[in-house]
């Protein structure tokens, strides 16, 4: 610091000179920057002249040295740059704390105006109150002498929200704290005729789901409820995913319900990224959510067996549609059942459970309604390149993201499904997952579209 203080000095004394210079050249010195060269023998003036630099000199060091020594002792240099460093360091410390405030500040604002836009989408469609916490939304897991009860519903409590967001129903379970314990009164046996005897298992539970609903929509009066069983296991944005969903099952009456559930789910056929969902023409259960008005359309003609089989025909579905996940948020670990195990093994086993939770209220889900899904979804898939099923197995077009394989009959979809090991029955036509009889998965890191001709017309309820 003394060396540039020092170093200022001699520029200022330069400049006096350079413009003792420029006066004297007035007067026809001819005298040069630094140097005192002149036609004139003029000793006595160059004397008074150095001297006066001389002086000036002489006195700006000392001054220099008096501020910069004399009013900052060297003992006292250590304390004071250390005082300094502490304050910089607060300094730098409080602007960070400020810089954490105004993000925190941007973020709320961006938040709020997502909301806002989400909010504004909803209502063109006819929706005016979007948020779920105004609603009354039950969970009801249905149970029947399973052991292993205990297993989903600790689960399921493990991720439910805090607060007083959703009531959790159970049937024939234990109280447990938050759990209200709701019993079905008619345990009575039930005299079928053959073959229909074997099924009683599957009369049982449509009379005990036609109870329980009864109870949810008509005795505790609530708006919407999410069914789940004993035997099921659950993503940790579970109820994220269905709290985000709502608004939209609210405003697009072509939807009838959300489910968790992908029935080609497994391991290796679905795609890594846990936010996608979608369309679907199959009604897929295995943790679903149904409105009140829906269920007053149900009741009254509730069948005696095989509920979900009948939801699937075109008499209650009604061209209505659900939305799924890529990814399955919850899994099955019931081998036994009524069902007795059927497709366990095989294939319900190796279902993949999301991991990664998303926080879907946060997200624009407006494009799963009709208007603005299907534009996109015929110009997706209809504009992927064709191939065949032996092209798919063989990787033969490996290099192309998605790939989209033909079928026209049922044949040739049975054939295709059992080939690229994706689930292969029908339900009043319908394949499992399809959209527009679209089957959408994932095989060797491409998506795959097992797609009817373009220009599809709908669904035969023959194939079976």
């Amino acid at each position: 610091m003394s060396r540039y203080y020092h170093l200022l000095g001699v520029r200022i004394i330069q400049e006096l000179l350079w413009f003792k210079v420029a006066v004297k050249n007035k007067y026809g010195y001819n005298l040069h920057y630094f140097g005192f060269v002149t036609d004139y023998h003029d000793n006595m003036r160059r004397k008074q002249l150095v001297s006066l630099v001389v002086l000036i000199f002489l006195t700006w060091n000392i001054l220099m040295y008096y501020f910069l020594i004399s009013k900052n002792p060297t003992k006292n240099e250590n304390h004071g740059l250390g005082g300094k460093l502490i304050e910089l360091q607060n300094d730098v410390a409080k602007q960070l704390r400020d810089n954490e405030k105004l993000l925190e500040d941007l973020r709320q604002i961006r938040n709020d105006a997502v909301k806002k836009e989400k909010g504004n989408k909803l209502k063109t469609h006819g929706v005016k109150d979007t948020d779920p916490a105004t609603h009354k939304i039950a969970v009801l897991m249905f149970s029947c002498d399973r052991t292993t009860v205990s297993r989903s519903l600790d689960s399921l409590l493990k991720i439910r929200p805090k607060g007083d967001g959703s009531l959790l129903l159970s049937l024939r379970t234990k109280e447990k704290g938050l759990v209200t314990h709701i019993k079905q009164p008619d345990l009575s046996d039930l005299k079928l005729a053959w073959p229909q005897k074997k099924f009683k298992g599957y009369f049982k539970i449509a009379r005990h789901y036609k109870w329980a609903l009864d109870q949810i929509f008509f005795t505790f009066n609530y708006t919407a409820v999410i069914i789940v069983e004993d035997d099921l296991e659950y993503s940790p944005d579970f109820f994220d995913y269905f709290s985000a969903t709502y608004p939209i099952l609210k405003a697009d009456p072509t939807l009838w319900c959300v489910s968790a559930w992908n029935d080609n789910g497994k391991i290796g056929m679905v795609s890594d990224d846990p936010e996608l969902l979608y369309r679907s023409d199959f009604f897929p259960g295995l943790g679903w959510m149904l409105e009140k008005h829906v269920w007053l359309e149900l009741s009254p003609k509730w069948p005696d067996s095989f509920w979900d089989d009948w939801m699937r025909h075109p008499d209650q579905r009604k061209k209505r549609v659900c939305i799924r996940p890529e990814i399955c948020r919850t899994s099955t670990f019931g081998k036994k059942g009524v069902s007795k195990g059927l497709f366990f093994d095989k294939h319900l086993k190796f279902i993949k459970l999301n991991e990664k939770p998303i926080d879907f209220t946060k997200k624009d889900l407006t494009y799963l309604i009709q208007e603005n899904y299907d534009p996109t979804f015929h110009k997706t898939v209809y504009g992927t390149p064709l191939a065949s099923v032996t092209d798919v197995v063989a990787l033969r077009k490996k290099t192309l993201p998605a790939l989209r394989v033909q079928y026209s009959t049922k044949e040739e979809f049975k054939s295709a499904a059992k080939t690229l090991k994706i689930m292969e029955d029908f339900k009043a036509g319908v394949p499992r997952v399809a959209y527009h009889g679209v089957v959408s998965f994932m095989r060797s890191g491409q998506r795959i579209y097992l797609a009817p001709p373009e220009g599809w017309k709908g669904y035969d309820t023959s194939w079976t």
